[in-house]
């Protein structure tokens, strides 16, 4: 039996138990979840805490949570009660101004699930399973064409503050014609809709928060994971797991995206502070040359932290990544880690080169074998 097969069977046996062993799956995983057979969109929705160890309660659980997102769906989408009042209501509580300040939260969102790994058809591409509800309405129902349709329209009202004019300016940008869209046929619905949708959700169930940029960088490879599971019933409900699974990673990490909370010991201030310190323990000569030059760590490491290094990898890489991250019980002090370890892997071309050079060298990471970076990272955890 190959190496392969047999983690493959480990994972098995691990998921037959009745009850889960966290720890044992969490140490197994941590060296990376097998994609055959949908174990790593099993394993994340466990190590993300969205199903539980118990194997009697997956199916109360999954059943529970997919019938309320698909309640979140008819509210919120499908049925949201749209706007009464008269569109030039200046009133906070206009149910206009709310539809207004959702269209501008749609824009940003339509704008950066269109761009959603580029590199890879998938997110072009047509989900097997649309929802009805959206693609049987005419289209009227698709987010990115309520943006289009009600900017357009409504562009030449002047709304203090909503920057009407301005959205309809960017989505003429950003339309069919600009090629950033590619039309699917009738009834079918493209996975980056799938992903808007979804984001769209979460910035209305969490208003506090909202939308920030860089989400969908989140939410795309748990969505990739599940939606090319190989079981069926799981694909099926690829949408509604993806959003909880994603809900419950952002409790973990939205202070990164959380300015207030910069300086507090899960804002991304004290985690680039953290990085700075681990490659001064580890490296400093390199530590040494960054400061000199001024390289500071804001300058490279806010987007590999904030945004997981889903950015700086190719799709694979991150969810292999990733399987290291939601293992690894103080996984954003492994995130460190590995950061730390991308530095030392090209401490050389650092060593020897200017500032401009050195920027650049870290804002685009050069192409290397993501075990290579693990096994460096783990070394570091040791010391």
């Amino acid at each position: 039996m190959s190496l392969h097969k047999a983690r493959i069977k480990l994972f098995e046996g691990i998921l037959e138990k009745d009850v889960i062993d966290i720890e044992q799956l969490q140490k197994l995983a941590f060296n990376g979840v097998p994609e055959e057979k949908g174990l790593r969109s099993l394993v994340w929705k466990i190590l993300l805490h969205y199903i539980p160890t118990e194997k009697n309660s997956w199916d109360t659980t999954l059943c529970k949570k997919r019938q309320l997102y698909q309640q979140f769906i008819d509210e919120i989408i499908v049925s949201p009660g749209g706007p009464t009042d008269h569109p030039l209501n200046m009133s906070p509580d206009s149910s206009w101004s709310t539809y207004f300040k959702d269209n501008e939260v749609l824009l940003q969102i339509d704008k950066d699930v269109r761009r959603l790994c580029p590199d890879i058809s998938f997110f072009q591409s047509a989900t097997e399973f649309p929802c009805s509800e959206i693609v049987n309405s005419n289209g009227v129902k698709r987010l990115h064409k309520r943006v289009e349709q009600s900017v357009l329209k409504y562009s030449t009202l002047e709304r203090r503050g909503l920057g009407v004019a301005k959205l309809s300016n960017e989505i003429r940008r950003t339309d069919i014609s600009s090629g950033d869209y590619t039309p699917l046929n009738e009834g079918c619905e493209a996975h980056w809709e799938v992903v808007e949708r979804m984001l769209f959700l979460y910035a209305k169930l969490n208003p506090g928060q909202g939308y920030v940029q860089g989400m969908n960088e989140i939410i795309g490879p748990i969505y990739h994971t599940f939606a090319c599971d190989a079981n069926m019933e799981f694909r099926k409900y690829a949408e509604s797991d993806c959003f909880f699974c994603f809900t419950n990673l952002m409790s973990e990490i939205r202070d990164f995206f959380i300015r207030t909370l910069d300086e507090t010991e899960s804002g991304i201030n004290y985690m680039m502070g953290k990085l700075s310190d681990c490659l001064k323990k580890q490296d400093k000569a390199v530590w040494d040359r960054l400061k000199k030059q001024e390289l500071r760590p804001q300058y490279y490491s806010f987007r590999w932290l904030t945004l997981l290094l889903s950015q700086e990898f190719s799709l694979p890489d991150v969810e292999r990544i990733w399987d290291s991250l939601f293992a690894d019980a103080r996984r954003f002090d492994f995130l460190i880690f590995i950061c730390c370890a991308m530095i030392l892997l090209v401490r050389d071309n650092i060593l020897n080169g200017d500032f401009a050079s050195n920027v650049k060298l870290l804002q685009n990471f050069p192409p290397m074998d993501v075990t290579l970076i693990l096994n460096k990272a783990l070394e570091i955890s040791y010391t």
